[in-house]
């Protein structure tokens, strides 16, 4: 069986995720393994049109297409990103269409599940036979338990393969939205007084409504309003995974993106982000912007901003990208609105934009942040934990930062609550002491309370 490996590290070989491919080829030599470092090498395939057809050539001649890659901001990194992209601008999709894939990514389990949704959803739109994923944590070779999950996961993928097995679709083609957006020239304006105004987008003209939208958002604001282009900025490449911005938040490269976002973005107030579906996420700009702010380490990014989020494109049919912008607003501490253009008219979509920019005005001027959902508190006991033990040698900066901001929380570190466990806990062996205390167990939780509430 051959087995043509899509590597997604920028690391190319040298990356834990190809460690696990290297791991098969030494289980099962049986098999015929070649792979391809496309995330690696994504200048040279956009560059040369022969580079990209020999991959399709090995891609029509696989049996099985893995796809393998570690989580970068909640997906794949933007250098894999950007070569999905080009098979659907080359009208590549026949290479893969009826071949089998499955995914392979290493992570610290941090919304790896929006990535493999993202890879089965290209998949089925390149009409691929998805069998499923596989997410390790970053050092599961190394444990044997672990090594015999992958080793049965990829068994059953071949014994699939072999019995041709058919597999059925999870997510339906995407429908584009059909609005032509015509904005009204009467508008509602918002005056954003002292607040700074950011509008953060990668236009390039490919998307009349995205250029529409983003205007009638501009001019929402009586105030100054500065919009960037991401496609205009000083950013030489995609974050390369090196870590070496670990130990103080300095980047290796030398281009302009650090001092814009320390520059431009920090100190606003209010940031709309506006840009447009490309396959099932952003375009590959977007996702350099989000890889490269990976300087800033586990730090919240940009915390109490208000997030303004214009999309063109069916975003209600891509709902891990929700997710993910969702989470990644929660993550940094902001406020986030969002508005597409899956409307019935264009005086539907006036009146919203319009609204997100009185909205986030609002939020700005209140200083309101709301309080934080799982996916900020879960990410934090991620980083938390991690940073504490297998990362902090590597990521000394975020280290200074938890401790600083006393984010290193750690539930043993209540003293309070460790002395009334240790005096309680052996008193509920007591048969009747364990009665009274479960019996009146909805008063004990409402009892803090009336410190704040009286009586009443």
């Amino acid at each position: 069986m051959k087995i043509l490996v899509l590597n997604g590290s920028p690391k190319g070989e040298v990356s834990v995720t190809m460690q696990y491919v290297v791991y098969l080829k030494k289980r099962f030599p049986e098999h015929s393994f070649e792979t391809v470092s496309v995330a690696h090498e994504i200048k040279k395939i956009e560059r040369d049109p022969a580079q990209f057809s020999a991959i399709l050539g090995k891609v029509r001649s696989a049996d099985l297409v893995l796809w393998a890659f570690p989580l970068y901001y909640m997906l794949v990194c933007a250098q894999y990103k950007r070569f999905v992209e080009l098979v659907f601008e080359r009208d590549a999709q026949d290479a893969f269409s009826g071949k089998y894939a499955a995914a392979l990514s290493t992570s610290i389990h941090y919304f790896d599940q929006t990535a493999h949704a993202y890879i089965r959803a290209v998949s089925e739109d390149l009409g691929m036979q998805y069998l499923g994923g596989y997410s390790a944590a970053m050092m599961d070779l190394l444990e044997e338990t672990e090594r015999l999950r992958f080793e049965k996961f990829t068994s059953l993928i071949f014994a699939a393969i072999k019995e041709k097995i058919p597999v059925q679709r999870v997510n339906p083609p995407l429908v584009p939205t059909d609005l032509v957006y015509a904005p009204n020239q009467e508008q509602k304006r918002t005056d954003s007084g002292t607040q700074k105004v950011v509008i953060l987008t990668d236009d390039d003209g490919g998307s009349p409504n995205l250029t529409a939208m983003r205007e009638r958002i501009r001019a929402a604001f009586t105030g100054p309003v500065e919009t960037i282009n991401l496609r205009e900025l000083d950013i030489r490449g995609g974050c390369l995974g090196c870590c070496q911005c670990g130990y103080d938040n300095t980047c290796v490269y030398t281009d302009g993106y650090v001092d814009f976002y320390t520059k431009k973005l920090a100190p606003a107030d209010i940031i709309v982000m506006a840009g447009s579906l490309h396959d099932r996420y952003l375009s590959s700009a977007w996702k350099q912007f989000f890889d490269r702010s990976f300087f800033k380490g586990h730090v919240p990014g940009l915390p109490g901003k208000q997030i303004g989020f214009v999309i063109a494109g069916p975003l209600a049919q891509v709902p891990h990208l929700r997710e993910i912008l969702s989470a990644w607003a929660d993550s940094s501490g902001s406020q986030a609105f969002f508005v597409t253009d899956e409307v019935a008219s264009s005086p539907e979509l006036d009146g919203l934009l319009d609204t997100m920019a009185t909205r986030l005005v609002q939020g700005a001027e209140a200083g309101y942040i709301p309080p934080r959902t799982f996916y900020a508190t879960g990410g934090h006991k991620i980083f938390r934990d991690g940073i504490c033990g297998p990362m902090k040698l590597v990521f000394q900066a975020d280290y200074r930062y938890y401790k600083s901001h006393r984010m290193l929380d750690f539930p043993q570190a209540d003293l309070k609550t460790r002395l009334a466990n240790a005096i309680l806990i052996p008193l509920t062996r007591i048969p009747g002491f364990r009665k009274k205390v479960f019996a009146d167990m909805k008063y004990h939780m409402v009892a803090p309370f009336k410190a704040v509430l009286g009586d009443s």
